[in-house]
């Protein structure tokens, strides 16, 4: 049987598109404008990491870093990632958000400075401090998944909510092109500033000792936003959803949403009462009831989500040779260490300016016009399509003369990650699950995600490799290729296509007619089916 809505949640989902949200939107965009930042930045100096600890003198390629070195570097900060998903999610249905954002803030700023020093100079002791602060940085990244999403849930009106949410992930488009800037601004002048000859004219003197001080200043760059927003996210009051459906103080949430949305909201006694009660009657994650009333949306959620990452982080595979078809990356010995650093950041601006940021802004514009489920089924399907497009005339894409072709379809590909499953995926677990539960199944939903992600980054990048042992990248055995790797992906994203169907339509509901908290949930429940997928009009 329903109940009626409490008058402080009915004013949030009605409330008109304020300046409020707009604050909610850049305070919790701004976390995930570092968590960009600080992820995809590492790959902006590894090059120059291998150059500075890994080069043998007398070689004749500058030195690169060591497969099980390079995973780690890289991966280690996903596994961090995946780790505070899973504990800041719970923590913050626990503890409530508010409390829990400020610490994985605060650990985000402080690892990522961190990130720049290191305890001596050789290249162990370097790169077990770069992993050890890395791991920790992704640690509270982890816990700005589940939180931002739930916050700007919760502060947005039903009209707007897939926009907001979308807007506060699109930041991400941002801190990759932030990143770009930043290490293409850093090594123009330490280039300026102490000139160096090409690797193949001077091996020893390509090397310019300062370069050290390069990839530093690039990582902890990324506590200077993390840290001028910190003030305001502890100034935002607690959610009125977790203050009245978790914390059960329905007289405060009133209070709180009075100010912000400068309306007076008087909460009737007897709805208080009425939401104590219920309250007693709720069920927990590990029970029957929410298998019963959720199970297959949190499949959904974790399966979308977990197909997309290995399909959007696989695009390692394929990205240094698109750079080198189009002349963006020159032979590593035909630069120095810094001009080749700059050569990376410029190409990595590049692919985030023309592919990465449109996509996201697409999602923002259209999310609450043709809905979730219809953008997530075009992203995954023209995801396949393209994937497909790029594997079956594999050799007609490495012909001399045919890389735009490749250039175009590798960033249609990545436009449709980004205006289809890599946004929707983000803000559809933030909608459907009860508020006691929501943080919680965000950080399960985004942990699948990552575990996806490290398969994508890792995984294919040993499976990508070629069968001819004799052809494959210095440390790494034999694989199957990028073209049979190139298939695999195109059935993955077929697979989301089909998992999609899964995860019902959240578009101009309220948060508690999705998540059934306006329901007696003593009463049976039926799973929302295809009618959850039809757009209001």
């Amino acid at each position: 049987m329903a109940q009626d809505q409490l008058k402080v949640l009915n004013a949030l989902d009605v409330a008109k598109t304020q300046w409020y949200h707009f604050t909610a939107i850049l305070i919790a965009g701004m976390g995930f404008f570092t968590d960009a930042y600080d992820l995809f930045s590492i790959s902006l100096v590894t090059k120059l990491l291998g150059r500075i600890y890994y080069t043998h003198p007398g070689a004749p390629k500058p030195g690169t870093l060591p497969p099980n070195v390079s995973a780690a570097v890289n991966g280690v900060a996903f596994c961090g990632t995946l780790a505070g998903q899973l504990f800041f999610g719970w923590l913050g249905d626990k503890m409530g958000r508010k409390k829990v954002y400020g610490m994985t803030l605060m650990m985000m700023v402080l690892c990522s400075f961190a990130s720049g020093l290191s305890f001596g100079n050789e290249p162990k002791g370097v790169m077990a401090t770069l992993c050890f602060f890395r791991f920790w940085l992704g640690f509270g990244i982890g816990g700005d998944y589940p939180l931002s999403a739930t916050i700007m849930s919760e502060y947005s009106n039903k009209k707007t909510r897939g926009a907001f949410i979308a807007a506060v992930f699109a930041m991400q488009g941002f801190g990759n092109l932030t990143g770009g800037i930043i290490a293409l601004i850093v090594s123009a002048a330490f280039k300026a500033a102490f000139p160096a000859p090409a690797y193949q004219v001077d091996a020893a003197a390509s090397l310019v000792p300062q370069a050290d001080y390069v990839w530093r200043i690039i990582l902890m760059f990324g506590a200077i936003p993390a840290l001028l927003t910190y003030y305001w996210r502890m100034k935002m009051p607690e959610t009125a959803r977790y203050t009245a459906l978790v914390a059960n103080n329905a007289k405060q949430a009133a209070s709180d949403m009075s100010k912000v949305l400068q309306v007076e909201i008087q909460e009737d006694q007897e709805k208080v009462i009425e939401q104590v009660e219920r309250r007693n009657k709720q069920f927990g994650l590990f029970t029957k009831a929410f298998l019963k009333r959720h199970g297959l949306h949190l499949l959904g959620t974790t399966s979308c989500w977990f197909l997309l990452d290995i399909a959007f982080y696989s695009n390692n595979l394929f990205q240094k040779d698109i750079f080198s078809a189009v002349g963006w990356l020159p032979k590593a010995t035909t630069m120095s260490a810094l001009q080749e650093v700059y050569m990376v950041a410029r190409a990595q601006t590049l692919v985030s300016l023309c592919g990465t940021v449109p996509g996201y802004w697409f999602t923002v514009a259209f999310i609450d016009v043709v809905g979730r489920f219809f953008i997530q089924l075009m992203g995954f399907f023209f995801m396949t399509a393209f994937m497909f497009g790029l594997a079956i005339p594999y050799e007609h894409w490495t012909t001399p003369g045919n890389h735009i072709g490749f250039v175009v379809m590798y960033g249609l590909t990545f436009f449709f990650a980004n205006f289809g499953p890599n946004a929707t995926t983000f803000v559809v677990p933030a909608e459907i699950f009860p508020a006691r539960l929501r943080s919680t199944c965000h950080g399960i939903s985004a942990a699948a995600g990552k575990a996806g992600a490290m398969i994508g980054a890792f995984g294919f990048l040993y499976l990508a490799q070629p069968t001819d042992k004799t052809k494959t990248d210095a440390g790494y055995p034999p694989g199957i290729g990028v073209r049979n790797s190139l298939m695999i992906l195109g059935g993955i994203c077929a697979l989301g296509f089909f998992c999609t169907f899964l995860v019902p339509e959240a578009n101009g509901k309220s948060l508690e007619e999705m998540s059934g908290e306006n329901e007696d949930e003593s009463e049976e429940y039926q799973t929302p089916g295809l009618d959850n997928r039809t757009v209001p009009v």
